[in-house]
């Protein structure tokens, strides 16, 4: 259903919650090797901005899924891919946030405590972080799945439809099957540097793509008025 409200409301959606994941992203340490349990735990224990930069990116992630879900509420010449397409977007914010707890609040706890913890305590309280560590690499993987799909419903979605450019429908399907394919390589081989170079990529072209579907749906939704 076209609506000049919904499109402008969706277009800001859009726009900040890519923002805000920009903001998220670049809070977030990245100079340890995410592979390297000991070293990322270090450097994640010495972060004082953890908690802020997994916020930050959860609320980002949670304004683009609003974004999608007035986006898939205007499609009127796909209503069955619209469908699948919303289903996909709530199960993946619910993913997002489970995977948020873990790494967001769980694991800094873990890797503080391990950090702090004696000499004797310290070897079974790093075990402890890399079970949670193994439960966030788990959640991480089936979301870059699951969301990597629900991107690629919403571009075969908008080339149904039409009422969009066709190269917007292109890119997301780009976007949504290069992080499918990044979370599938990460249920493998963890956060291996091939899973990450895979899904730094894949996270680009969908930050490139929300980001133009915010100004897009603005845009469409002040020609509606």
């Amino acid at each position: 259903m076209l609506n000049s409200g919904e499109s402008r409301a969706g277009g800001v959606c859009a726009i900040t919650g890519t923002l805000l994941l920009l903001v998220g992203t670049y809070l977030h340490p990245s100079e340890a090797d995410p592979n390297n349990p000991v070293a990322a735990f270090t450097e994640y224990a010495a972060d004082s901005l953890w908690a802020i930069s997994h916020l930050t990116q959860f609320t980002g992630l949670a304004l683009t899924v609003a974004a999608l879900l007035l986006l898939a509420h205007q499609m009127e010449l796909a209503r069955g891919w619209a469908q699948i397409a919303k289903g996909g977007a709530t199960a993946g914010l619910a993913v997002a946030t489970a995977l948020q707890a873990v790494d967001g609040i769980a694991l800094k706890v873990m890797v503080d405590t391990w950090a702090a913890a004696s000499t004797t305590q310290k070897e079974h309280v790093f075990h402890a972080a890399f079970a949670v560590r193994q439960i966030e690499i788990g959640l991480a993987s089936l979301l870059g799945v699951l969301f990597g799909f629900t991107v690629a419903v919403y571009g075969g979605m908008l080339l149904v439809d039409g009422t969009y450019p066709r190269w917007v429908g292109q890119l997301a399907i780009l976007g949504g099957v290069s992080t499918m394919v990044a979370g599938i390589v990460m249920a493998f081989a963890g956060f291996s540097q091939l899973a990450m170079a895979i899904a730094m990529s894949a996270s680009s072209l969908l930050l490139m793509w929300t980001l133009i579907l915010g100004v897009v749906m603005w845009r469409r939704g002040s020609a509606l008025e």
